[in-house]
């Protein structure tokens, strides 16, 4: 299994006595790739400016700043659309080599489709982003889609909700392998859709917002028993159409790799019978094997086909054919883990993503917790876990590359007592 690792800036944190020496530079491959990354919603802020259209991300923040912890929004954000230089130059003091970082589709495509014209400053401003890197001998990993999709489309069509977003979405991409694929030479269609088929269109907690009011409270429109289903089904469709279009029109000429992202924890039994056993495989499937399994076998995993019934969406052959071996690496986010127990919902229980899998996913098993909490609330570090996820990868999915484009923690101890060391990288 070959292995690329890309460690997000808040990463790496050592306790105060820990010894930076053990692990240096010199001990990886001189090629071996360092970096950072980022999203155009989270970064770029400047969302009135050089010709950009609105994203659904900037509807739910202004609509629903209640859903946003501190009410705020990405209209600044870090305003890396002005400050870009200084950020490459910041990863370059660091000893950073590589940097992912996603395009904001509405900055490409106003209207959101091919036919509404592009938007030459924006391809500008990653033009210049990109050549800013190269400069400075950091390899960019551009991402395409990280849950920002135009709001006219949303608008129009209700955007994931609906199969037509498939064609619009390849031509964004097209439009992006031709302006820029003759310097990027890894590309990633979709950032963990996963979290935004959960967060947009089951909690509702990402835009658009959507969920069952019987899922959270306040939820006046979406089902979470159908629609996480569909958007995820039509975000493989998209991913597929645009590796194709990749593959036959830039690749051989420009020599990239093309792939996605996907996000897993990794998951323990509560216990060692074998009902909980069955449980934490099935929440590997309904987390993981939901994209990996259509990816490289062509389908969904039998334990969703069952569970889910009809409200899961099938492939055709041909969509089949499409989607699997679709890539040339899988991109790998890995965060946490948790425990599974076995549960039996009751027969009047309403449908819903959070309760097909019929698992109880938990970070706590007889008083003791799965790792120290992190500075966020979902986050308890277990480092053991991604060796984990990758051994059952090999195992599962016959050995496929792997590059892990997020791996971090975010140490509590260090936000709210600023008592312990940050090792964050060591230049050569």
């Amino acid at each position: 299994m070959s292995l690329l690792l890309m460690i997000l800036l808040s990463s790496t944190a050592a306790r105060a006595d820990a010894n930076p020496g053990k692990i240096g530079r010199s001990q990886f491959p001189r090629d071996f790739l360092f970096g950072t990354a980022s999203s155009a919603y989270q970064y770029e802020g400047a969302v009135r400016e050089g010709g950009r259209g609105p994203s659904i991300w900037d509807a739910f923040t202004h609509n629903h700043p209640e859903k946003i912890a501190n009410g705020s929004n990405g209209d600044v954000a870090i305003d890396s659309y002005h400050r870009y230089k200084d950020d490459v130059n910041i990863m370059k003091d660091l000893g950073f080599n590589a940097y992912r970082f996603s395009l904001s589709w509405s900055r490409i495509l106003p209207s959101g489709k091919l036919s509404g014209g592009v938007n030459m400053e924006g391809i500008n401003y990653y033009n210049n982003l990109i050549d800013k890197l190269i400069s400075e001998g950091i390899e960019p990993f551009v991402t395409l889609f990280h849950w920002d999709s135009p709001q006219v489309l949303e608008q129009q069509y209700g955007g994931f909700l609906s199969q037509l977003i498939v064609e619009d979405f390849k031509d964004y991409a097209s439009i992006c392998f031709r302006e820029f694929g003759d310097r990027v030479k890894y590309w990633i269609t979709f950032n963990e859709p996963w979290s935004f088929s959960i967060g947009g269109y089951s909690s509702g907690t990402y835009a658009p917002g959507r969920c069952s009011s019987s899922a959270k409270p306040g939820c006046s429109m979406g089902d979470s028993g159908r629609e996480p289903y569909i958007v995820a089904h039509n975000q493989l469709l998209a991913h597929a159409a645009a590796v194709q279009v990749y593959r036959d029109k830039y690749q051989i000429e420009q020599k990239g790799k093309i792939s996605i992202t996907i996000v897993s924890n990794w998951i323990i039994p509560y216990s060692n019978s074998k009902e909980d056993k069955d449980a934490s495989k099935r929440a590997l499937d309904f987390m993981y094997g939901w994209f990996m399994d259509p990816l490289t076998k062509g389908h969904y995993p039998l334990s969703m086909k069952t569970l889910v019934g009809n409200r899961l969406p099938k492939f055709t052959k041909e969509q089949a054919r499409a989607v699997k071996g679709s890539f040339d690496f899988i991109g790998l986010n890995y965060y946490s883990a948790r425990y599974a127990r076995n549960t039996k919902h009751k027969s009047n229980t309403k449908e819903s993503y959070s309760t097909d899998s019929q698992t109880d996913q938990r970070v706590e098993r007889n008083g003791t917790y799965i790792g120290p909490k992190a500075g966020s609330s979902w986050l308890y570090i277990y480092p053991r876990g991604i060796e984990e996820l990758l051994l059952y990868t090999k195992k599962t999915y016959n050995n496929p590359t792997i590059y892990i484009t997020e791996n971090e923690t975010l140490v509590l101890q260090v936000l709210m007592k600023l008592t312990m060391k940050i090792y964050l990288f060591k230049k050569p």
